[in-house]
């Protein structure tokens, strides 16, 4: 194995998870306190799920996002 395409890889991988949940979680936190669910100062609680099926590879990461 290649080190260096390993962690290239990887780290494009990772780049475009963090660019496209940035989208949707900011998308649809607008959507919501647009529609009044959220009045926008609210913490709200997050979890990703990463998993890799062909290596049995599943992780939950969890954390909060305050709007204020």
């Amino acid at each position: 194995m290649n080190e260096d395409v390993f962690n290239m890889q990887i780290r494009k991988f990772l780049k475009t998870v963090g660019v496209t949940s940035q989208r949707e979680i900011e998308s649809t936190i607008r959507d919501a306190i647009s529609a009044g669910t959220l009045s926008g100062n609210e913490t709200i609680k997050a979890k990703v799920t990463l998993s890799i099926e062909s290596l049995g590879l599943s992780r939950e990461i969890e954390g909060d996002i305050n709007l204020e």
